[in-house]
């Protein structure tokens, strides 16, 4: 086990903060997302972190994008998927400012209402995001696609912490999905296996392999 060695953790907001959206809060929100979409249209949808190596979802097209006006960033503390209420891990989610390159997926109008039903339960299931429809840069033309922005008024919301504290937070949590440590080095892979360099995300788990390998030497 790798000790933690940071003081400057945040405090994660109380247990008792988190809750499920009810099925009709889901449909609503999922309704509000389609209000203006015709119904015969395919629809994209901007993928940022594990959406990119792990869609669930059957898709027409996907392309490399570039979403203007948001960064990735560990923002989203996680309670279940890659923590525990005791010990949350941390997810990504897009914050204001800057851009960020990820993949933008095109779905079949066809496959629409199931698809973002499935979308809805894995992303919204605690309200944490804003669904907003954002012009992407793509190599084939702009697409105006749906992505998830954090909601920084939400309970689970926190701004990035230090790398240091990032570490601790990162090796320490795990939740029914697997470790955080997995959640974010899978997500560096994929982005690398697609040609996109995240230079933050790059430079945090070349210092988390380094603690790792820190730790193993002090246990042998």
């Amino acid at each position: 086990m790798v000790m933690s060695t940071s003081l400057n953790i945040p405090a994660a907001p109380p247990a008792s903060t988190f809750a499920r959206w009810p099925e009709e809060r889901l449909q609503a929100s999922r309704e509000a997302a389609l209000e203006h979409w015709c119904g015969t249209q395919d629809i994209w949808v901007f993928g940022y972190g594990s959406l990119i190596w792990k869609p669930e979802f059957a898709f027409l097209e996907q392309r490399p994008a570039l979403l203007p006006g948001h960064h990735r960033a560990l923002c989203l503390w996680s309670r279940i998927n890659r923590g525990t209420p005791e010990v949350p891990g941390l997810v990504f989610g897009l914050e204001a400012g800057g851009d960020c390159h990820g993949m933008a997926f095109r779905i079949a109008a066809a496959t629409v209402r199931p698809i973002f039903e499935i979308l809805w339960r894995r992303e919204m299931a605690t309200g944490a995001y804003h669904p907003s429809w954002i012009d992407c840069q793509t190599p084939n033309g702009s697409v105006r696609a749906l992505a998830f922005v954090i909601d920084q008024n939400g309970p689970a919301y926190v701004p990035e912490p230090t790398e240091d504290a990032l570490i601790d937070i990162v090796l320490r949590a795990s939740g029914i999905y697997g470790s955080c440590l997995d959640y974010v080095t899978q997500t560096a892979d994929a982005l690398h296996a697609v040609g996109i360099h995240d230079a933050r995300l790059a430079a945090l788990v070349a210092r988390l392999n380094a603690r790792l390998s820190q730790g193993q030497q002090t246990l042998s």
